[in-house]
């Protein structure tokens, strides 16, 4: 299993799975199962996503050529540990409820007493007893037919067209259709087919200039050079460019994937500007490199020309406040992946992004500047995607 930090807290993972160990023993002792067997498989599922984690013996893995089934035995054992987790809390707060019930009513034993009423033990502790399994098992039900929704709706992908209106747009850059792709993430989870399908479907948009925001990989070892050539099969009139993502970074791999990208006809840009011509009308395209903080556009502070639309590549969105104070008129970023797990509480979605950014998905506006924040298409983490689909983003410029 491989977290990416910029996204979730140091450790979610591990205290997620130690959690959610504890709960299944929780659950264990409510569905009557012997203590042996119940400690002994808590303590088995643990030790599942330690030997099957991204630093536990990978290379003997791959030695073996068990990558595959590393990578989902530790994705599963996850997801388990999520389920347990939910379940665990959910019944632990029916039971603090019903229990806030009985108490409620204090002269409840007088009473019973004056009429002359005896408790029936050997009755309520049999029903306690018959409760406890049926209420523990509707409890785990829920949150691991949600589970399993997102994982094999995880590749059900949404085409979001969206039209923005400038003021200033130059007049010959009225109606152009822009296309974005972000957080592929190939590997294990999300394979070349999957990627050939978004690639045919991108193409059926007919768009005037292809984008990719970074991530194309997670790590080293996944097929950076398939993804690539995947990617080289978009078609646009005015070309394919992009910026690269933290994972190209932490992977090591930012030359390697610019220099074999442009073999492919595909541009990344890094900290560089570029002028496209559309008639009269210059669109400026700027991309930078992923940086661990901000501030985040030092390096292409003098790359905006104040006489044409600038365009901002960036991987993360947490750029856009510092990209409208330096005059860039719309930025396209991912990373978040849409937050990947979002759940509507009392009227509010939640998603683990928030809290490292405010922008998580879709369009975000200040008074002098927009950014679009594509949901990606893979996952990292745990193959899941709930409420959060996977997304191909056409972008329609309009002249207000």
């Amino acid at each position: 299993m491989s977290s990416d930090a910029t996204t979730l807290p140091p450790g979610f993972a591990v205290a997620v799975t130690v959690l959610g160990c504890g709960s299944q023993a929780f659950l264990g002792r409510r569905l009557g199962i012997r203590a042996a067997l119940n400690y002994s498989s808590a303590l088995a599922l643990l030790a599942v996503y330690v030997a099957t984690g991204e630093h536990a013996f990978p290379d003997v893995w791959r030695a073996l050529g068990f990558e595959q089934v590393r990578e989902w035995t530790g994705a599963l054992s996850y997801l388990w540990a999520i389920c347990m987790l939910a379940a665990g809390v959910a019944l632990a707060s029916f039971e603090l409820v019903r229990s806030n019930k009985k108490r409620a009513g204090p002269g409840q034993a007088q009473t019973h007493a004056k009429t002359g009423e005896t408790l029936n033990v050997a009755r309520r502790q049999f029903l306690q007893t018959a409760v406890a399994p049926v209420s523990t098992a509707a409890m785990c039900t829920l949150p691991a037919a949600v589970l399993g929704f997102g994982v094999i709706t995880r590749k059900d992908f949404h085409i979001n067209e969206v039209d923005l209106s400038f003021p200033e747009l130059p007049n010959e850059l009225h109606g152009l259709r822009l296309l974005q792709l972000s957080d592929i993430h190939m590997g294990v989870f999300y394979t070349a087919g999957d990627l050939a399908r978004v690639v045919d479907a991108s193409n059926s948009l007919r768009p005037d200039i292809a984008f990719v925001t970074g991530d194309l990989i997670t790590t080293h070892h996944d097929p950076l050079d398939l993804c690539l050539s995947g990617l080289a099969r978009l078609r646009a009139s005015s070309g394919i460019w992009g910026c690269l993502g933290n994972h190209e970074k932490y992977s090591n791999v930012e030359a390697y994937t610019q220099a074999r990208a442009r073999e492919l006809g595909i541009r990344f840009l890094r900290n560089e500007a570029t002028t496209l011509s559309f008639g009269a009308g210059r669109l400026n395209l700027v991309g930078v490199d992923y940086e661990r903080s901000g501030p985040y556009l030092e390096r292409v502070a003098g790359l905006v020309d104040l006489s044409s639309f600038n365009l901002l590549l960036a991987h993360t969105p947490e750029v856009f406040p510092e990209a409208a104070e330096k005059g860039f008129d719309l930025s396209l970023s991912g990373h978040t992946h849409g937050g990947q797990v979002n759940l509507e509480l009392m009227g509010t979605n939640l998603n683990i992004a928030e809290v490292h950014t405010p922008y998580t998905k879709g369009l975000y506006t200040l008074p002098t500047s927009m950014i679009y924040v594509n949901s990606g298409l893979g996952t990292i983490g745990a193959p899941i995607r709930i409420g959060a689909p996977p997304e191909i983003t056409l972008i329609r410029l309009w002249r207000a």
